[in-house]
């Protein structure tokens, strides 16, 4: 892709931000639950399709407006774009996100959970805030892992804010309208690009990880053309308020590490079904872009 054609695809991406901010914003503002998922699902199918960047999913998604805590494994910074692309969700991330210039931005108004891993009692602060919206129905994205691999091999989950099932359990228990919550396993793989396998030489290319600099592997991703993300839901994970967090965050590690092997992994896995047929996400079922 020529620079020209990077530029033209930041400034209709720019455009369309401009488009979408002020609704979001007031639908954040007055509280307009209906309206606050939209604009930045739309946001990241735009950005999808002005880059190439085509997503495929399979297995067993929540229903929609079910209330879910997904445990998913962590690439890239475009995980973040092909999930978000997926439905109306919220993420977890670490609280230096939040000053970094545009990302933090975008970040806020996709009502990101920002955690300080420096401060004490910050998890339990943070689980309190995820349960809040658990309890309310929404869908929250939790990188398990607590930072980005190569996309080769799966770091151990970590369960601290796992807890945060119990706690919305414990906010809307008392009057029996919540007895337990979706745990759901999500593996995010990047298969191919330009219609070819990705080879391990290739992924450092895709994967975001300890301590690149992001703009060199924006470059790249900007260079090197096409990429097909596929995410994977496993068999969810019904988490109750005697459940042991440590347990569930484990055999949702087993489901990702599974589903990330390819869909002969998956047959025969316990708890996690076969893969179903991939589909394209509506609009971007060809994932191309001219120049």
């Amino acid at each position: 892709m020529t620079r020209v054609g990077v530029a033209l695809r930041l400034v209709v991406c720019a455009l369309a931000f401009a488009l979408l901010a002020g609704p979001h914003w007031l639908a954040l503002r007055f509280g307009e639950r209906r309206g606050w998922g939209l604009a930045p699902a739309l946001f990241h199918r735009v950005f999808l399709a002005l880059f190439s960047v085509r997503v495929t999913q399979s297995g067993t998604p929540p229903r929609p407006g079910e209330a879910a805590l997904v445990l998913a494994n962590h690439v890239s910074w475009l995980d973040i774009i092909a999930v978000g692309s997926l439905r109306p969700l919220s993420f977890v991330a670490k609280s230096e996100i939040a000053g970094w210039p545009v990302i933090g931005t975008l970040a806020a108004l996709q009502r990101t959970v920002f955690i300080d891993r420096a401060r004490r009692g910050a998890t339990a602060t943070v689980n309190a805030a995820i349960g809040d919206r658990l309890a309310r129905g929404e869908l929250v994205v939790l990188f398990a892992e607590g930072t980005t691999g190569d996309g080769t091999r799966l770091l151990p989950f970590r369960s601290s804010l796992v807890g945060a099932a119990r706690a919305a359990i414990q906010a809307r228990g008392a009057d029996g309208g919540l007895d337990r919550i979706r745990l759901q396993p999500l593996a995010i793989t990047y298969p191919r690009r330009n219609g070819l396998p990705v080879g391990r030489a290739e992924r450092p290319e895709i994967a975001w990880y300890g301590d690149m600099d992001l703009a060199p592997h924006l470059a790249l991703f900007f260079e090197r053309g096409p990429i097909d993300v596929h995410v994977v839901w496993g068999q969810p994970i019904a988490f109750e308020a005697g459940t042991d967090r440590k347990a569930v965050t484990v055999q949702a590690e087993a489901a990702v590490r599974a589903a990330m092997k390819g869909p002969g992994a998956m047959q025969g896995h316990a708890g996690v079904p076969g893969h179903a047929p991939a589909r394209p996400l509506p609009g971007l079922t060809d994932g191309t872009a001219a120049a």
